[in-house]
């Protein structure tokens, strides 16, 4: 006698978003259901053990081939094996290419090599990250770098139509991309205590304002296409005319002086009467030397180095710094030299609208 069986039988491909979430962090199957026990799912559904179990594995195996298309985003679309509904679809796709600021701190300073890869143990140890999340996220960083690196115009947008990326997502791989391929040095000591975020926001002014692309704030991709993925040169070799304001430096320090005063507490004042020309000469000589590839790499080291560490020494407060670098930066661009010469001034204020806002970033972290 054959016993009755009941078959189900669908077109979509079902995703439980929970097991779906341990798998992108790492988890065994053995672990997983682990933590599925001790969120309540038994008793939540009656099951038993070896029932929760075998679910989680066949849901394992499901993600194990999704995701070979995973991989290349734009085929899942396309692909009847796994057909999914587009809200599923888009999901796992963000669920998949998501990643920990803290992994990704340990990664942008590293080669995307082999060998880094091989070495991910001390960054899922140091960071508290399972492993395989950690392996997961750096072959994402890698296979997103390697596709849009030469690609023409606008990295967010790029990422966007190659990986289907929600903006906000896109945007953040993006300064990855942009910091990997300048080659910024972000391992140093002096360094560590930045966070990726840090990194982050200031590639993005960078790529916003010191690219060829005329891309706005958001993103955008600009009127002309141009790339964002490489700081421009020109702009790097017109930086080197600001040698022009240390002859100024007198000018400049007094028109500053008296467009501060009130605005920020007397001992400030004082101490930048006293220390002008320490603060000063160190924003313009770090933007004359940019040009140089050994000096951009450096631009995080130098900047702390330079600039952030003797504010910290001299106690500014965070807020007072904003004021202090943006009267400085309306009092160079109102300088006798400026008005003349109205390419140096363009210059200049592309230069420091990015500059200060990333001295203040790193100082406030």
């Amino acid at each position: 006698m054959v016993p009755d069986v009941d078959i189900f039988i669908g077109n979509y491909t079902i995703i439980d978003q929970e097991v779906f979430g341990l798998w992108v962090q790492g988890y065994s199957v053995v672990e997983a259901v682990s933590v599925l026990q001790q969120r309540g799912a038994l008793e939540t559904w009656g099951a038993s053990h070896e029932l929760l179990t075998s679910d989680t594995l066949d849901h394992y195996r499901t993600f194990g081939m999704l995701e070979k298309l995973l991989l290349t985003p734009t085929k899942l679309a396309e692909e009847w094996t796994f057909q999914l509904e587009p809200a599923i679809q888009k999901m796992v796709i963000e669920k998949y290419y998501e990643f920990d600021d803290i992994v990704i701190r340990e990664i942008i300073g590293k080669k995307l090599s082999g060998r880094t890869r091989k070495d991910l143990d001390d960054v899922a140890e140091k960071t508290g990250v399972l492993l395989r999340s950690c392996r997961r996220q750096f072959d994402n960083v890698k296979r997103i770098f390697k596709q849009v690196d030469e690609m023409p115009g606008s990295v967010v947008a790029n990422i966007q139509s190659s990986f289907l990326l929600p903006t906000e997502l896109a945007k953040k791989y993006a300064s990855i991309v942009f910091i990997i391929n300048n080659r910024f040095e972000t391992s140093k000591r002096k360094l560590n205590y930045l966070t990726f975020e840090d990194f982050s926001l200031c590639a993005s002014l960078m790529m916003n304002s010191w690219t060829t692309s005329t891309i706005s704030s958001s993103f955008n991709v600009g009127a002309d296409g141009r790339d964002d993925s490489d700081v421009d040169r020109e702009f790097l070799m017109d930086l080197r005319d600001f040698k022009l304001l240390l002859d100024r430096e007198k000018e400049h320090r007094n028109m500053t002086l008296s467009h501060l005063r009130g605005k920020i507490p007397d001992r400030m004042c004082t101490e930048v009467e006293n220390n002008f020309k320490v603060y000063s000469r160190a924003i313009i000589n770090i933007g004359c030397a940019l040009n140089n590839t050994r000096d951009l790499r450096d631009f995080f080291v130098d900047t702390v180095e330079k600039i952030v560490d003797p504010c910290r020494q001299s106690r500014w407060k965070g807020a007072e710094l904003e004021v202090f670098l943006q009267v400085y930066a309306d009092a160079g661009s109102g300088l006798d030299i400026m008005n003349s010469d109205h390419s140096l001034r363009m210059t200049w204020e592309r230069y420091m609208n990015t500059m200060r806002m990333c001295i203040c970033q790193l100082y406030h972290s």
